[in-house]
């Protein structure tokens, strides 16, 4: 199947989040009732809501996008290049309408156009529509899978991928860029760091590059699947500003 997908009509994406508040004090009495009975799930017995608030980035309805990066691979001479850009800013709705439009925009002018990231279909895609609803922001056609048949969802997914059927396997993308000796985008920082990077260092360009480095090993993930060389290092560019 990847040797039909052209990888010039792939946009490869990672997103950020955080929880919507510094620390669970901080947060309204209603969004704090609210966590402790999502949390009651999963926190150990001894442990408080307070005390696993930091989980609270990585559900839609507690959490917010503070970095959307994306990635397109050229090919000219036959040599592979990739130019990613980076969404971010601290109101997520100037972070989600600027990627709708640019989202819009590029799926307007390329009806080929598929999505992927790592673990995307339950994290990633989903995240990024809940999250323009709730900001009053209209889906863009690709993202809007209602009612579509599973060939019309224009998704792809490197760890899905990589399971070849076998659904209760999970794979990081940490360890896939280890055993295809891709080089590491967690040199720096990883998931589980970034809400205190960004709500106690205050260090959003911190973050945004590690997504970059994330969009660049999808990417490279992508092109191993598909049996090719690497992209370069000198080939990788940055339209961030």
């Amino acid at each position: 199947m990847l040797e039909s997908i052209k990888i010039e009509n792939i946009l490869f994406l990672d997103i950020e989040t955080v929880p919507q508040y510094p620390d669970f004090k901080n947060a309204p009495i209603a969004f704090q009732e609210f966590w402790e009975k999502k949390s009651s799930f999963f926190r150990e017995t001894d442990q408080s809501a307070g005390d696993v608030y930091q989980r609270a980035g990585i559900y839609s309805e507690f959490g917010k996008i503070i970095c959307i990066s994306v990635g397109i691979v050229l090919t000219k001479n036959k040599e592979r290049s990739i130019r990613i850009k980076s969404f971010y800013n601290d109101d997520e709705k100037i972070v989600l309408a600027e990627f709708a439009e640019m989202l819009k925009k590029y799926h307007t002018s390329n009806k080929d156009l598929q999505l992927c990231a790592h673990n995307g279909k339950e994290f990633d895609f989903p995240y990024i529509a809940r999250r323009m609803l709730i900001n009053g922001i209209k889906l863009p056609a690709i993202l809007d899978v209602a009612g579509k048949k599973p060939w019309e969802v224009l998704f792809l997914d490197t760890m899905e991928l990589w399971k070849f059927g076998d659904y209760k396997n999970y794979t990081s993308l940490n360890l896939l860029t280890h055993i295809f000796n891709i080089p590491t985008p967690k040199d720096d920082i990883d998931g589980s760091m970034v809400a205190d990077v960004y709500w106690n260092e205050n260090d959003l360009p911190r973050i945004v590059k590690y997504c970059e480095k994330d969009v660049l090993a999808i990417a490279q993930v992508f092109l191993k699947y598909k049996g090719e060389e690497l992209i370069k290092p000198e080939n990788v560019e940055s339209a961030t500003v």
